[in-house]
């Protein structure tokens, strides 16, 4: 009788069983101590110089914060890795021995969860980070190269801090006291571009910057500012509008070390190295999201923006220049400034060739229930500008007239002969 026929007893069965169990036993043990160890590799490893490097100044939060939650993010990492490598090891190999069955459908239904989610939001059209509500106030519009612009020619309203704002914009979609009363292109102006800040987010046309600054030199303003843009729109904004403009006195644009990051996004048209227009990038939806909730940055990513920032405001300053106009960038700041944020000034603002201005501002000069300025630091602002722009106005020569054709990127002049301030704290 041939011995190999015949049935396995119930004894090699079970010791296969018991075989296969404490393999899957070990190898759960030794997957989970591992992952347990990363964890608490990676939360040593993420001190907050590393952090300051992949996570840049937020403007929701205040830095200290901000340094708050992360600590507690690396504490929180760490005691989970250590949790998991001395107390949930064993108990999990046991569980996962005991029923291989159920580990492996446990971890397919995450796969499948995953998976059924980022169909879910496929479905969803997703809008620029910067632009994520389509009917908050002031109203905006989509455009194909600056990515939006406001709504023309209306008044919209909005509650902020406890009272009703009208936002007024002429046919241009200029920002302006009321719709009757528009920008005049053969004006004299100083020309304002930025984001809410300088916009006047959450403040009367006359607590505005620009209205301020305006009233402050007796020169119209005209506020080009959008909801929700980084430098780069500014500057492509400043380029469409300023052949408009017969009589440009000055270009001011805004920089702030908590808005930089915006400079990074490219879920929406943007400018790379060399200037280089490109539209939107497609994203993952789930990895959008996670974006979102985590803003992690590459140390590539952010170098790659402050290189291009540096491009944008050259650029800006080269397009004021060309029309006779005098550049200036304020920099606005709340509160005292820290290293990283200060680093990062450093690195993109010096030794640029353009002028700016340094303005610290108390901290709770911000509006009730809102991180936006009060109508006391944009007057604090405004009074900064005029104050620099004053003497260089009292020299400058004929403004020439707007051009027949637009300036285009790549034919910038930049002049040499252009004395140049910087200021510093």
């Amino acid at each position: 009788m041939d011995v190999a026929a015949l049935p396995p007893s119930a004894g090699s069965i079970d010791r296969s069983r018991r075989s296969l169990r404490s393999s899957v036993r070990v190898s759960v043990e030794i997957v989970v101590a591992c992952a347990g160890a990363a964890l608490v590799v990676c939360g040593l490893a993420a001190n907050q110089h590393w952090l300051d490097r992949h996570f840049l100044p937020s403007w929701f939060l205040p830095r200290e914060w901000y340094v708050r939650i992360e600590t507690s993010v690396r504490v929180a990492i760490g005691a989970f890795g250590l949790w998991l490598a001395l107390f949930a090891r064993r108990p999990l190999g046991r569980a996962a021995a005991q029923s291989p069955a159920r580990l492996f459908a446990a971890a397919l239904a995450a796969m499948l969860a995953l998976g059924a989610s980022d169909l879910v939001l496929r479905r969803v059209r997703l809008r620029a980070a910067e632009w994520l509500a389509p009917n908050e106030e002031p109203r905006r519009r989509p455009d194909a190269r600056l990515g939006w612009t406001f709504v023309p020619a209306r008044t919209g309203h909005n509650t902020v801090g406890g009272r009703i704002v009208d936002y007024s914009f002429d046919a241009s979609g200029y920002r302006v006291r009321s719709v009757d009363q528009p920008v005049d292109p053969a004006r004299p102006t100083i020309l304002c571009i930025g984001e809410s800040v300088m916009f006047g987010e959450g403040l009367t046309w006359d607590e505005s910057i620009p209205a301020q600054l305006g009233a402050m030199r007796g020169i119209q303003s005209a506020n080009l500012a959008v909801h929700g843009y980084g430098n780069d729109q500014a500057y492509l904004r400043l380029e469409r509008e300023l052949p408009r403009f017969r009589q440009p006195v000055a270009v001011v644009s805004l920089f702030m070390t908590a808005l930089f990051g915006r400079n990074l996004d490219d879920d929406r048209p943007h400018l790379g190295p060399g200037l280089v227009w490109a539209p939107a990038e497609p994203h993952d939806r789930l990895a959008s999201l996670a974006t979102l909730l985590v803003p992690f940055r590459s140390e590539s990513t952010v170098e790659r923006g402050i290189a291009v920032t540096r491009e944008v405001l050259r650029a800006t300053a080269a397009l004021a220049r060309a029309r006779g106009a005098t550049p200036l960038i304020v920099v606005p700041h709340f509160g005292s400034e820290e290293d990283a944020e200060r680093t990062l000034r450093h690195r993109i603002l010096d030794q640029i060739g353009v002028p700016y201005v340094w303005v610290e501002i108390d901290a709770g000069w911000r509006l009730p229930w809102d991180r936006h300025p009060n109508a006391d630091a944009a007057h604090m602002i405004a009074a900064r500008i005029a104050a620099r722009l004053a003497p260089t106005e009292a020299r400058s020569p004929q403004r020439p007239a707007a051009p027949e054709t637009r300036t285009q990127t790549d034919g910038l002049r930049r002049p040499s002969a252009h004395r140049h301030f910087v200021s510093q704290p």
